[in-house]
């Protein structure tokens, strides 16, 4: 098992503790936000490890942000709740003005605002991300943005959002990465209509209809036009710290069938004994180990801000599919027992399934290594 970073391991272990299985499972039976954790995480100064110690934050890299998620994870909770607000930073750090960071950072690294949303994805568009059809233009000291967005998660538990638009049509662009540019906009403006979805894990998702938003001309980050760009350091950081997420789903995942498979006896022996048992388990965990090392390897490049792309796809990739493959062998460990509530096996199941479909697809990873690496023709 990873020992680095053992002081802030021990420090998310000792606040996870406080917030035990039947505390996730409440939550998880209400459908509801655990504000209380989140609370208690921000306090805590977890949730502001990236905001520079100029602006109250702790300072801290990539890779040490994505061990908190990690240790969310292993301990049983889903961070799912909170992992934008460390991502949707990275956009703000690395692009956003002297003014902009002196304005808001503070405020976020006291817990008085929080920036955990991000307005991409659209129903028309998916990942294809320069088909977007919202709209920002500019009328005076102000952009009037018009469109739609759909699965933008936290929205209503988020002062502040990363919306992206298209400020120059796709047809006045010579490349369609062009011409789209990135706003701060807090959430509570006139404008934005929220749809939440109901969806198979307790994940709080919107639809968002954008009518007429007003956002000062002050609040667009960095250039107009380059935001593609920018909302990539975000990208890349969400896989990253996901990925990070799931090496402590699949962690918890395997501890979980060791331990139950050491104390469940039948025919007169524990079920462990059995290589029927064993093996796919010490498969699993091999999977993880594995993954793990691209998760790291991808960090370390975001850290000194070179090119990771291709690493982070491939970190995110990996790791879901071992914490995945961890999850179906824990469940059938269990046998029946992993299907009731109690184990918890059920609600993680379904929890670290959603990283093979989001935040970006296995078939979209797959393309872009076989293109961007292997250089194999463009498949779409």
């Amino acid at each position: 098992m990873d020992k680095s970073y053992q002081d802030i391991r021990e420090g998310v272990r000792s606040l996870c503790a406080q917030y035990d299985s039947a505390y996730w499972q409440k939550i998880d039976e209400a459908r509801a936000y655990p504000e209380a954790f989140v609370d208690a995480l921000t306090k805590a100064g977890w949730m502001s490890a990236l905001i520079p110690e100029e602006f109250g934050g702790s300072g801290l890299s990539l890779t040490e942000a994505s061990v908190i998620m990690e240790e969310i994870s292993r301990s049983g909770g889903n961070p799912g709740c909170c992992h934008g607000q460390m991502y949707n930073m990275n956009t703000l750090l690395r692009h956003g003005s002297a003014a902009q960071k002196k304005k808001y950072l503070p405020e976020i690294a006291a817990g008085e605002l929080r920036l955990q949303s991000m307005g991409v994805t659209e129903p028309t568009a998916g990942t294809d991300t320069t088909r977007i059809k919202t709209v920002a233009v500019k009328k005076g000291d102000r952009y009037v943005v018009n469109g739609q967005k759909v699965w933008t998660s936290r929205l209503q538990h988020s002062e502040l959002m990363i919306l992206l638009a298209r400020t120059t049509p796709l047809s006045d662009v010579a490349k369609k990465s062009e011409g789209m540019s990135v706003f701060l906009v807090e959430t509570k403006s006139k404008g934005l209509q929220v749809k939440p979805i109901r969806n198979m894990v307790n994940h709080e998702t919107n639809e968002v209809f954008i009518d007429d938003l007003e956002v000062p001309a002050e609040n667009l980050i960095g250039e107009e036009g380059k935001g593609y760009t920018y909302i990539l350091d975000g990208l890349n950081a969400e896989r990253i710290l996901i990925a990070a997420e799931c090496v402590g789903d699949g962690y918890w995942f395997t501890e979980k069938a060791v331990a139950y498979s050491k104390e469940r006896i039948v025919f007169d022996r524990p079920i462990g004994q059995n290589q029927g048992i064993q093996f796919p388990i010490a498969e699993s965990y091999m999977e993880i180990e594995a993954a793990n090392l691209m998760r790291y390897k991808a960090a370390a490049l975001f850290d000194r801000k070179q090119s990771c792309g291709a690493e982070a796809n491939m970190a995110k990739h990996l790791c879901a599919k071992a914490s995945w493959e961890a999850a179906n062998v824990c469940l059938q460990t269990h046998g029946g027992f992993g299907f009731a509530a109690e184990y918890d096996i059920e609600r993680k199941f379904r929890e670290t399934r959603l990283y093979l479909v989001a935040p970006i697809s296995t078939n979209l990873i797959l393309s872009y290594v076989a293109e961007h690496v292997l250089g194999l023709p463009r498949s779409f």
